[in-house]
């Protein structure tokens, strides 16, 4: 029953999205190139999860400070490389430029997941002390991916994996959070665009204050 309970809630998520590319269109058409902040989209909800680390991590621990969430699995072998490299080259950007956030990688397949092996996946793209990389309960991660940043995740049958290669199917966006837990924007992850249009909406944010 549970495991339903949580598949109506990435269904009802998956609805959501719908609203959320609205809002981001419009975004994109009328405020992006203006300097103006993003508006805001929506709250993420509380969560309680592990750090690569083993130590936990909260949505207060992250209070402060603008982040991008991502949500990718060690085991990948289609988008989640792309995805991790191009977080990678974002946060070198973040860097440069002067601008502050930090960055937040979700797997989807805690299961597999454990923090050692995230810590063994997060060595192959040089992350700083800024770059988390996240696990947990797998039912909790799956309401907060489709709930809470209002995104598609689902596992597929065994016939499906075979077929695409791929046993969880997931979205490629980042999301940009400000500094107090509300989504201002979600971005294409594998899209080289992504980085320049999330640094100028970090840069926004920032310059609001």
């Amino acid at each position: 029953m549970e495991t339903r309970g949580v598949e109506r809630a990435v269904w009802v998520g998956l609805a959501a999205v719908i609203a959320v590319v609205v809002l981001a269109g419009l975004w994109s058409l009328r405020g992006r190139g203006t300097g103006a902040a993003p508006p805001v989209i929506a709250p993420v909800p509380p969560f309680s999860l592990v750090e690569r680390s083993g130590k936990p991590l909260s949505l207060a621990d992250l209070a402060g400070q603008p982040w991008v969430a991502d949500f990718v699995f060690t085991h990948c072998s289609g988008m989640c490389p792309a995805l991790s490299t191009r977080m990678a080259q974002l946060q070198r950007a973040v860097r440069e430029q002067g601008l502050h956030a930090r960055f937040v990688s979700f797997s989807v397949d805690p299961t597999h997941d454990t923090p050692e092996v995230l810590r063994e996946y997060a060595g192959r793209f040089s992350p700083d002390a800024g770059w988390l990389f996240v696990t947990g309960e797998r039912d909790a991660l799956y309401r907060l991916i489709g709930q809470g940043f209002r995104l598609s995740v689902a596992e597929r049958t065994p016939g499906e994996g075979e077929d695409s290669g791929e046993l969880i199917t997931h979205s490629d966006r980042f999301v940009l959070v400000d500094a107090a837990g509300n989504i201002r924007g979600y971005y294409h992850g594998i899209e080289p665009e992504s980085v320049p249009a999330l640094l100028r909406d970090l840069s926004a944010l920032q310059a609001s204050g």
